[in-house]
């Protein structure tokens, strides 16, 4: 194992091994192999990303917070450096990834209350775990996400729409020419991207095989009841009231193509005294804008 480790960590990071220099650690979560990053001692703070980024989008804040707290970034089956198994073998929804999560923070064996960093599908995941596990949650930092069905104001946008409902059309696009990864790299990026970091961001989707989870997360957002997933999200924003807004922090990038400035504020509708900071010239990729803003102010709350 430790030797099937270092071969896969050193051949991963070829070409951004700089920006990414955390040791890799891997979880056997329900018989596939979880990778993550544990950098740091104190608090925990786990981090939950979403798709089509993984733990990588996550090591600013990892190497700020990391000075204070333990700081845990880990990657979904099918993403990042964890494994990739076809459908046969995981049943790519939103409830396989609750319960992962839930699966991967029972190994931590942790002994204090945990705090959360969620974006995109990661808010979901990681919203849906909180608010059945209140006892164990610390605070909660939101950005760019959602807890909740589409506000009334939002129409589901057609470029999902696509690759939700048009099979001919996803496959070939998503698991082919990896038009998912690849297009976000332009589109949640409002400052433009280095080469490096592009390269960081799509390095583990880098064929047909290594791509079903960015196709199956877009395919598996509900949308009707008919939806696999829609039970858990009615769940979530039935269950939200419950969470502590005096320890909640948003973030938002102004910009975003698909969580706009409706889901920011459908969230403060909820919760209307939580701190919120927003960021008029950044995107969906906000950690990406904005490296040093919200690493300080993430550093700055978890030590209020």
């Amino acid at each position: 194992m430790v030797e099937r480790i270092i071969n896969k960590t050193l051949t991963s990071t070829k070409g951004f091994e700089n920006l990414y220099p955390f040791e890799s650690k891997f979880a056997n979560i329900n018989g596939h192999e979880l990778h993550y990053v544990d950098e740091g001692k104190g608090r925990p703070v786990v981090m939950v990303h979403g798709n089509p980024t993984w733990s990588f989008y996550f090591r600013n804040i990892i190497k700020t917070v990391s000075k204070k707290s333990r700081a845990i970034a880990f990657d979904h089956i099918g993403c990042g450096f964890s494994d990739k198994p076809d459908t046969r073998c995981y049943n790519y929804t939103l409830s396989s990834r609750v319960k992962d999560l839930e699966t991967f923070i029972n190994s931590l064996n942790l002994d204090e209350k945990i705090n959360l960093i969620v974006h995109d599908w990661g808010g979901m995941i990681g919203l849906a775990w909180a608010v059945d596990n209140l006892d164990l949650v610390d605070k909660i930092i939101i950005t760019n996400t959602a807890g909740f069905f589409l506000p009334q104001e939002k129409k589901f946008p057609k470029r999902l729409g696509l690759l939700k409902y048009f099979r001919f059309f996803a496959i070939p696009a998503v698991l082919g020419l990896n038009i998912f990864a690849k297009g976000a790299l332009y589109l949640a990026s409002q400052k433009g991207l280095s080469k490096e970091v592009k390269k960081g961001l799509t390095e583990p989707y880098n064929s047909w095989k290594n791509r079903i989870a960015t196709l199956k997360f877009v395919q598996d957002i509900p949308i009707s009841d008919k939806d696999q997933s829609y039970k858990i999200v009615d769940h979530v924003q039935h269950q939200l009231k419950r969470l502590d807004q005096s320890r909640l922090m948003f973030l938002w990038g102004a910009k975003d193509f698909v969580f706009d400035l409706a889901f920011l504020n459908e969230f403060k509708r909820r919760f209307p005294q939580a701190v919120t900071h927003v960021f008029h010239d950044a995107g969906h990729y906000l950690f990406e804008d904005k490296p040093d803003e919200t690493s300080q102010l993430i550093a700055k709350f978890l030590n209020r």
